[in-house]
């Protein structure tokens, strides 16, 4: 009788590659708490079940799972992970590849018969893409203290349902949330795999890559405020229009954006109110993205963009309110810990990012790092996102050297 084959990140995607397609949008529709998420996570449950591994969700929902064949304390441990929601109609990689690589990497060190030095933990972050609840990463920022727990709990999603009612459902208490020390107390390194966002990898023609940074970037919601009215009695000259400032000011965004070198500015959404198709909006909001390496100009880029949207409001009578939702700085990966990952894989590049993650948030508290696993489509947060069967599994190759190393070390 043949020995089954060991399980590889392919063949792990392969078996979540149908839980949240999203047949509307195309790619995958995985919100935090969703039926698709929840069975993301109980996937991992069993999979690292499997593998011997001692799990438990904190009071911020994060997953942890626990490698510790020689038994040592939980602390200064070595940590692994990502996330397992989604954007709307993204793609199969992004969040999932590094969770799948993390079990595969255990795997790897199990097989090389790794005698470690302490304790390795692979975790799973909540609602990090924050498509449900509008603030990225709100696990991390949670367990680090950057996010207040009554702000985070009173958060509500599109169908208002708040943040903390959805966690109460699924046995997590709202009044425990918030920064944890004896969790952060566990993480001595964080090293986060993940699919490369961007097109650097296929330029340098490499299949994995060592972070340096993420680029500082942050969430506004401009709101435009009208006259509702009707689309058929109510002549040109006498509107109050919010739709027509905030037309303009997508437009500003792109051309503001493009007068500082470096920058990115996107409006990836704007809705109307109340949406009717024969009714002239009381209401627009529209969700600006903005991100550059410097602090000062995302600042001023922002700025900027408020004024013209001002200008925009002023010329149809309409009013305009700037909000800032979330801004996260630039962050620099821990230096030593970077130079160790670049020595364990000799000749890999480093590479930027301007996607955030949650290594970004943990970088202000604990040394962090990240690796890329090439995408050769160069598109992501779609459903055009890719990783080859090759390249996936030379990542968690790559992935379980680093551990390797860092679980050996005194």
């Amino acid at each position: 009788m043949t020995a089954p084959s060991a399980p590889t990140v392919t063949s792990l995607m392969s078996a979540i590659r149908d839980v949240g397609t999203d047949p509307t949008r195309g790619g995958y529709s995985r919100p935090v708490f969703s039926t698709p998420e929840l069975d993301l996570r109980e996937w991992f449950l069993a999979e690292a079940a499997a593998r011997g591994l001692d799990c438990e969700t904190d009071r911020n929902g994060i997953i942890w799972a626990w490698w510790n064949p020689a038994g040592h304390p939980l602390t200064d441990a070595v940590v692994t992970g990502s996330h397992l929601d989604s954007v709307p109609g993204g793609g199969a990689f992004d969040g999932p590849l590094g969770v799948a690589s993390a079990l595969v990497a255990v795997d790897h060190l199990a097989a090389r018969g790794i005698h470690p030095r302490r304790a390795l933990a692979l975790t799973v972050f909540p609602e990090e893409e924050g498509s449900r609840f509008g603030r990225a990463c709100l696990g991390s920022l949670l367990l680090n203290g950057a996010m207040d727990p009554a702000v985070a709990a009173a958060l509500t999603d599109d169908d208002g349902t708040t943040f903390g009612e959805l966690c109460a459902l699924h046995g997590l208490d709202p009044a425990r949330m918030g920064r944890d020390e004896e969790a952060l107390g566990r993480i001595g390194r964080f090293v986060e795999l993940h699919v490369e966002q961007g097109r650097g990898l296929i330029d340098l023609g490499s299949p994995v890559a060592v972070a340096s940074s993420i680029i500082g970037h942050g969430r506004w919601r401009v709101t435009f405020t009208g006259q509702g009215n009707h689309a058929g009695t109510t002549v040109l000259a006498d509107r109050r229009d919010p739709m027509i400032p905030a037309s303009r000011t997508v437009l500003d965004v792109r051309r503001i954006a493009g007068l500082h070198r470096g920058a990115r500015a996107t409006v990836g959404r704007l809705v109307p109110t109340p949406g009717g198709t024969n009714v002239i909006a009381s209401r627009v909001d529209l969700w600006l993205d903005v991100r550059h390496p410097d602090d000062a100009v995302t600042a001023r880029i922002v700025h900027e963009i408020s004024e013209a949207a001002s200008a925009a409001a002023l010329l149809e009578g309409c009013e305009v309110a700037v909000v800032q939702e979330s801004l996260s700085g630039s962050v620099d990966f821990d230096p030593v810990l970077r130079d160790r990952l670049c020595a364990d894989l000799p000749g890999v590049p480093i590479l930027p990012t301007g996607a955030g993650h949650d290594a970004g948030v943990l970088a202000a508290h604990v040394p962090t790092a990240m690796l890329f696993v090439r995408n050769p489509s160069g598109v992501s947060h779609s459903p055009a996102e890719h990783v080859e069967d090759a390249d996936a599994e030379r990542g968690a190759e790559a992935l379980a050297d680093v551990l390797a190393d860092l679980l050996a070390a005194d």
